[in-house]
């Protein structure tokens, strides 16, 4: 027997609908061929799967029990081919994304890593910028994935929560021998700070936080966490961090403390374009990070 993917199309199209003319119009066919290709696989089947009057069409008893097998047939056939195609695109192709410096040295090389495990074909692109600019990166399509703190505003985004972060006191060693073993807010304002640029969020939850105990004495300013880590090994000042950017903080010899009043956390997840879908590979990206930290 030799029933096509088109001829079964035709049937499951005429049975959803009310007459010849309309399935035709659904299928891009004319009237005649539609007619046609349901005779050639009626005749090759061996009898009538619908029943014609003037004004409508419907199913024979024996178009109803095929009716149900013939969409699963079709709906297995687009699920296989579609996979094929999946497969092959992830066997292949270009990927950018973006991360902020410290997730993209703390967490990015093991979710990668896993990546690369599943798609070794696919290259990828790496740009570790400040949060603002991976916010600016997605919303222009210049990356399809960014790894970000959770935007407060979100024009535009798509945002996929994956861990909460507990920002820190970091300081070194002579500094935090100042420090009470429970730091408070208002400790903090006893020593000179060294916080990251104005307009950044960063500095924008920091300094509010800080603000409500007390005048702050900020020294220096700049715009990478890990210019500000060097600052504070030597001596310029400390400052409240991520304690995402523990491990780069201890590599510099530096000591971190946790506030134990009123506690900053914020949320450190995945953003993408809302207004545009993701490739293949930054779609298995995107499952696989999710499922990482689940």
């Amino acid at each position: 027997m030799d029933v096509s993917y088109r001829q079964i199309k035709a049937f499951v199209e005429v049975a959803k609908s009310s007459t010849f003319a309309e399935a035709a119009v659904s299928l891009h066919l004319t009237q005649p061929a539609l007619s046609s290709a349901i005779k050639k696989m009626e005749e090759q089947l061996g009898g009538k799967l619908f029943q014609r009057n003037t004004r409508n069409v419907s199913l024979t008893p024996e178009g109803e029990v095929l009716f149900p097998n013939a969409v699963r047939l079709l709906h297995d056939w687009d699920n296989t081919f579609s996979d094929i195609q999946n497969l092959f695109a992830m066997a292949k192709g270009h990927l950018t994304i973006c991360a902020m410096p410290s997730f993209a040295e703390a967490h990015l090389p093991e979710i990668l890593f896993q990546f690369h495990q599943r798609a070794p074909n696919v290259n990828l692109r790496i740009v570790d910028v400040v949060m603002e600019q991976v916010i600016h990166e997605v919303t222009t399509g210049r990356s399809e994935i960014g790894f970000s703190f959770e935007p407060e505003r979100k024009d535009g985004l798509i945002f996929e929560s994956l861990f909460d972060d507990q920002f820190v006191v970091v300081a070194n060693e002579m500094q935090a021998s100042l420090l009470p073993e429970k730091v408070k807010w208002l400790d903090c304002l006893a020593l000179p700070l060294v916080m990251m640029n104005r307009g950044s969020a960063v500095r924008h939850w920091t300094q509010t936080q800080l603000a409500m105990h007390g005048e702050l004495n900020i020294v220096a300013e700049t715009g990478q966490l890990s210019t500000i880590g060097k600052l504070i090994q030597n001596g310029l000042g400390i400052s409240i961090m991520p304690s995402i950017c523990e491990r780069q903080m201890e590599g510099l010899g530096l000591v971190l403390k946790e506030v134990s009043d009123e506690p900053l956390i914020k949320n450190i997840g995945l953003i993408k374009n809302a207004r545009k879908s993701l490739s293949i590979p930054a779609q298995s990206l995107w499952n696989l990070a999710i499922a990482h930290y689940a």
